[in-house]
C-alpha cells in the first residue's frame, strides 16, 4: 500500500484522491481551506458547469493552450466517462444549450457533496486548514512534505499537486503550485488572468451598466488585425464589457494587451441584418415615425438604455425631425449600430477570472502519466498546468481528466 499525498481539494485533486484510493491505497488531502471545492462551489454562478457532453473534436477544438498533451488523459476520462463516474456516484445532471452539463438541482454544493461522501467511504483523510509549506526531495525522488501547522515532516511514496493557479484567489488559488515547480527547477510559462470582463476607455459605459444584449456579434482587433470573432450574449458593466462572449475574447487577446497596436472591441448590434437591410428596416421605423423628434424613432430597434448612447455616437440632433435627417446621417446610422466600438485598455484582475492562462510547462511533464520529468514520483492535475480552454464546461474537464489520470499513476507506483 502506497502513501499518496494530493495537495489541494479542487477539482483535479479531489478526482486524483478518489482514483488512487479506490486503488486501494492510503491516500491523505491537504487542504488550506476549511471546506473542499471551494472554487469548484462557486464556479458557473454556483451552478456548476462540470463538463461539455461534446465529442472529441469538438473538446480539443475549445482547449486553446496545448491540447495535444490531453489526448492521453483525455482518453482515460473523456467527458462520456466523466458523465458515467457521476452518474455511477448519484448525481443526476442535465445538459442545457452548447452542451453544458450541470446537476439536475443546479447547485454546486451537490456535485462537491457525492465527491466528498466518495473520498469518504474510500477512507481518504482530509486535512482541512493544512497548508503544505514544503516539499522534500532526495536523489530527484519525492521523499514527504512540511506543513505550516506542524514542525513534523510528513513522509509519502507519491505526492500529486492539485493547487490551481490564480483565479479567485479567495478561494485559495495562490500559486503555491508555480513556488512548489520552480523549486525542484520546473520552468513557469507566463502567467495571466482568462476569461474575464474587459475594461474599456469609453466613459459612457456607465450609462449601459447593467444592460445585457443576446444575440450580438463581436469582432476583436489588435491594429487593422482581427483577433477573434464570437456571436452570443454580452453584459455592460460599470468598467466595460463582460458575459460569454466578452469572457472568450479575453483569452485570445492577451497576447496583444501589450502590444503597441491599441485593441478594440466591434459590436454588431444587429448582425442578422446586413448594411442594406437595415438601413431598410431604419428607412421603414422612420416613415412610421415621420413626424417624431428622432429621440423618439429608435423604440422599435433598440432596447432603451442604449437610445440615448446611439443617439449621442450618431451625432443626429436628438430633437431633429425623423423626414429630416438626411440619408448620410442614417447610414451613418447604420455604421454605428454594426460598428458599435469599444477600445480595451485592459484584463480584469485575477479575483474576477474563470481560469489562470499559463502554468508549469507541459514540456517537463509526461503527458501519459502526469509525472514530473524532472522529480520521480511528483504529478501535476488542473490549472497549475499550462492548460486552458474556453468557457462551457472545458476547463473542469481538463481538470477531471488530468487529476484521473495523476491519481491513475500515482496509484502504479506500487502494483
Amino acid at each position: 500500500m502506497a502513501k499518496i499525498f494530493v495537495i489541494g481539494g479542487g477539482a483535479s485533486g479531489m478526482m486524483a484522491a478518489i482514483v488512487a484510493a479506490r486503488k486501494g491505497h492510503k491516500v491523505t488531502i491537504f487542504e488550506k481551506n476549511e471546506k473542499l471545492g471551494k472554487k469548484l462551489y462557486i464556479t458557473g454562478k454556483g451552478r456548476c458547469n462540470l463538463t461539455n457532453a461534446c465529442d472529441r473534436d469538438t473538446f480539443f477544438n475549445n482547449v486553446i493552450s496545448n491540447p495535444k498533451f490531453l489526448y492521453r488523459s483525455f482518453q482515460e476520462l473523456s467527458t462520456e466517462d466523466t458523465l458515467e463516474f457521476f452518474e455511477d456516484l448519484g448525481l443526476k445532471t442535465k445538459v442545457e444549450r452548447g452542451n453544458r452539463v450541470f446537476p439536475l438541482s443546479d447547485k454546486s454544493s451537490d456535485v462537491i457533496a457525492v465527491l466528498r461522501d466518495e473520498l469518504n467511504r474510500l477512507g481518504v483523510e482530509i486535512s482541512y486548514r493544512s497548508e503544505v509549506i514544503d516539499i522534500i526531495c532526495e536523489n530527484k525522488i519525492f521523499k514527504g512534505i512540511k506543513l505550516n501547522n506542524s514542525k513534523e515532516v510528513f513522509f509519502g511514496d507519491a505526492i500529486i499537486i492539485a493547487t490551481g493557479g490564480l483565479s479567485y484567489p479567495l478561494t485559495g488559488s495562490t500559486g503555491d503550485g508555480f513556488k512548489f515547480a520552480k523549486k525542484f527547477g520546473h520552468s513557469v510559462t507566463e502567467l495571466s488572468p482568462s476569461l474575464v470582463p474587459l475594461y474599456v476607455a469609453e466613459n459612457f459605459i456607465k450609462d449601459l451598466m447593467g444592460l445585457s444584449l443576446k444575440n450580438i456579434a463581436i469582432t476583436a482587433y489588435s491594429g487593422n488585425k482581427k483577433i477573434y470573432s464570437d456571436f452570443g450574449e454580452l453584459l455592460f458593466t460599470h468598467f466595460g464589457l463582460s458575459g460569454p462572449v466578452i469572457l472568450s475574447t479575453s483569452r485570445y487577446i492577451i497576447p496583444y494587451m501589450d502590444s503597441k497596436a491599441s485593441v478594440r472591441l466591434s459590436i454588431d448590434l444587429k448582425p442578422a441584418l446586413s448594411h442594406k437591410q437595415l438601413d431598410a428596416r431604419i428607412l421603414r421605423d422612420f416613415n412610421e415615425a415621420k413626424n417624431k423628434q428622432f429621440k423618439n424613432s429608435l423604440g422599435q430597434l433598440l432596447p432603451n438604455k442604449l437610445i440615448d448612447v446611439i443617439i449621442r455616437l450618431s451625432y443626429i440632433d436628438p430633437d431633429k425631425q425623423v423626414n429630416s435627417i438626411t440619408k448620410e446621417e442614417r447610414l451613418g446610422l447604420v455604421n454605428l449600430l454594426k460598428n458599435f466600438t469599444f477600445n480595451i485598455t485592459k484584463l480584469a484582475p485575477y479575483n474576477q477570472a474563470v481560469i489562470t492562462k499559463g502554468g508549469v510547462n507541459i514540456k517537463e511533464i509526461n503527458p501519459s502519466t502526469m509525472e514530473s520529468k524532472l522529480i520521480k514520483n511528483m504529478y501535476f492535475a488542473g490549472e497549475v498546468l499550462d492548460l486552458d480552454a474556453l468557457t462551457g464546461g472545458f476547463n473542469l474537464q481538463i481538470a477531471w481528466s488530468t487529476g484521473y489520470l495523476a491519481g491513475k499513476s500515482a496509484a502504479s507506483i506500487i502494483d
